[in-house]
């Protein structure tokens, strides 16, 4: 039995409330989650905080894990993915609330830089868009593609997660990304 097959058996047996299948899963994953969650907000303790946040929101969406549109590790980064940059944009908001001119007391107004409605608009069409076109990939392709974007895994990292040959994953990458750029093409 594959690691992958363990961990969505884990993950259905989270879905019913088991609290030792979530214990299983927490050891199984949390090394991984916690390194992706502390590349991208680049604090221990920060990190830390949304791993724990990332595995409530696990617990509390195991129900709609679907295996067939991911593997687990694929949908468990996805989550830490997006709660580190929820933390990300919490953090850099707070930072630009509280800052003001030490010697006139006065608030320094800062450029909201946030994306506009169109962009976020467009954006989510993008990653629609982006979605489909992986689905539409074969699975050594598919699964490769998310261990470099997700994880930002290296070729031979990857290799050794899937346990394939480096020059397997170098063709399966080239070939997955060809095809994604098809795709995209093809819907623009």
């Amino acid at each position: 039995m594959t690691a992958s097959a363990d961990l969505q058996k884990l993950l259905a047996r989270v879905a019913l409330g088991d609290r030792v299948a979530f214990r299983h899963l927490y050891d199984a994953t949390a090394p991984s989650l916690f390194g992706v969650a502390l590349r991208i907000v680049r604090q221990r303790d920060r990190a830390e905080e949304v791993l724990q946040d990332a595995f409530v929101n696990a617990w509390n969406r195991a129900a709609g894990y679907q295996a067939a549109l991911s593997q687990p590790m694929t949908w468990l980064t996805a989550i830490v993915r997006n709660r580190a940059l929820d933390e990300l944009r919490s953090g850099a908001r707070h930072r630009a609330e509280s800052l003001e001119d030490r010697e006139s007391g006065a608030t320094i107004e800062i450029k909201d830089e946030r994306p506009s409605p169109l962009r976020l608009l467009e954006q989510a069409a993008d990653a629609l868009a982006i979605r489909d076109c992986l689905e539409a990939i074969d699975g050594p392709q598919r699964q490769c593609l998310a261990l470099v974007y997700y994880h930002g895994l290296s070729h031979s990292e990857v290799a050794g997660h899937i346990g394939s040959p480096i020059g397997s994953v170098k063709v399966w990458l080239r070939r997955g990304l060809d095809k994604l750029k098809r795709c995209l093409e093809a819907l623009a």
